[in-house]
């Protein structure tokens, strides 16, 4: 049996096991080790007395990658981007942060859900971690709603819908995962989340508005703020862009020139300002050991997804699945747009079965060099590519495109993240609430992706001006 044929078998077989409700970190790792015994098997020609030698060379294998690949410098950037957050929460930034966006814009139709996902959006760019800010403001925004009359399957699915931003607005987990596994640059990765990120905070904004609109009672209008009231809501509120400002400006010189630091070194810096101010506005021990353990959690259970599934990818270079895959994708007789379309809706039927991060690191060594070949290829220039775009900006559309897929994955039910992380913090809802509240929230991000894959300008924009 070809290699080839092995990793369609076992990638298969891994599929079967997330289907059927086994976690994706134990799913690809069980997959990938069983896949290389049964390639170096092969190799020997199914000995039966070789079949010991396969397993002992498949386990050095396996055992190489926890390390050799997760004690990566840029890695580090996502523990410090999570902490980021929960420090922020527990500072009261986060409270700030929502009190000033409900008095500026509390007063459009469904201004309450409105500043929701402002205060998520402002959250997001100190976050990084989408569960976490679906969590926060589960805490904070939807009592609030509640307390105003708002329907509360609506709020819930504000809050589930607006978390998902901290997956493309920098410092985002995902889009770190995502630079690594494609090796490419950090840092203008993350500066072409922002205008993406924005835009869909505005789609969403305008859903809101106009289901308000059309049913007034999910959502009233606050009144009552005067101007004085506005103004004296921003000094709390502006540590949040003072710290964007930092992370923003240290990888990313404005000036010209070299960057002032690497994206680690930002999110570490970022880190110390936060807990400075947290400190400074009187967090206790036990607020910062929360905040420590919640980090440590969401670290740990990130890094063992990239565990597991790095073992698969290591497999899968062994099994040549992802240049069969790229040779297959080339040979279609059809417009290379038209195939990039089914590659995303394929994203969106996956993120039904897995969650987003494992369904990224599961994909994207095959499905990448597929799409960089449909473009051209790595080195392409803009002239000659099929999207119109070199490669390494191909690199970066593709990746912004997919990040999104993956926050729309973070909804969809019956895994669903972010709908399960809102559910368990209130006692008052079901994941099913949620699950019927954040429905409209699938519209406007289809509307979103459609107008992505468009108008490439909207991610490219940022990012080119830092070339």
């Amino acid at each position: 049996m070809e290699p080839v044929d092995i990793g369609l078998i076992v990638s298969g077989g891994m599929l079967a096991l997330v289907v059927l409700g086994m976690r994706v970190a134990f799913a690809a790792g069980m997959a990938g080790l069983v896949g290389l015994v049964w390639i170096f098997w092969a190799k020997f020609g199914y000995a039966p007395d070789q079949f010991g030698k396969a397993l002992i060379v498949s386990i050095k294998i396996a055992g190489q990658v926890p390390h050799s690949k997760v004690a990566s410098q840029a890695l580090s950037l996502i523990p410090t981007f999570i902490l980021i957050g929960y420090l922020a929460y527990y500072a009261g930034l986060t409270k700030a942060l929502f009190e000033a966006a409900k008095r500026w814009v509390g007063w459009v139709p469904g201004g309450m859900a409105v500043a929701t996902v402002f205060a998520t959006a402002g959250f997001a760019a100190v976050s990084g971690a989408s569960v976490a800010t679906a969590a926060v403001f589960a805490r904070i925004a939807i009592p609030e709603m509640l307390a105003a009359g708002y329907n509360k399957r609506f709020a819930a699915g504000v809050v589930a819908a607006a978390g998902t931003l901290a997956s493309l607005i920098p410092p985002s987990a995902i889009l770190v995962i995502y630079a690594i596994i494609v090796e490419q640059d950090v840092g203008k990765l993350l500066l072409a989340g922002f205008v993406p990120g924005a835009f869909s905070a505005l789609v969403y904004t305008l859903l809101i508005i106009g289901m308000a609109l059309i049913w007034p009672r999910i959502g009233p209008a606050m009144k009552g703020y005067t101007w004085g009231e506005r103004f004296k809501s921003l000094p709390p509120a502006f540590p949040i862009f003072f710290v964007v400002f930092i992370i923003i400006f240290f990888i990313y010189n404005p000036f010209g020139g070299d960057a002032w630091g690497t994206p680690t070194e930002g999110g570490a810096l970022g880190a110390f300002v936060v807990f400075t101010m947290a400190m400074m506005k009187g967090m206790r021990w036990t607020q910062l050991k929360d905040a420590l353990m919640e980090t440590a959690k969401l670290s740990a259970m990130i890094f063992t997804i990239i565990w597991g599934v790095l073992i698969y990818v290591r497999f899968l270079g062994f099994a040549d699945l992802p240049g069969a895959f790229s040779d297959w994708i080339t040979a279609l007789e059809q417009p290379p747009m038209l195939t990039l379309v089914f590659i995303l809706l394929a994203y969106a039927v996956l993120g039904m079965f897995m969650d987003a991060i494992g369904m990224l690191l599961l994909t994207l060594p095959v499905v990448y060099p597929a799409v960089m070949a449909l473009n051209g290829g790595e080195f392409v220039s803009a002239a000659d590519s099929a999207f119109g775009m070199s490669g390494p900006m191909c690199a970066i559309w593709f990746g912004i495109l997919v990040v999104k897929m993956a926050e729309f994955c973070l909804i969809t039910p019956p895994i669903g993240l972010n709908c399960f992380v809102v559910a368990g913090v209130r006692d008052d809802l079901s994941v099913q609430d949620v699950f019927i509240g954040v429905t409209p929230f699938f519209i406007a991000d289809g509307i979103t992706i459609a107008l992505l894959v468009a108008f490439p300008v909207i991610v490219l924009w940022l990012p080119g001006l830092a070339s």
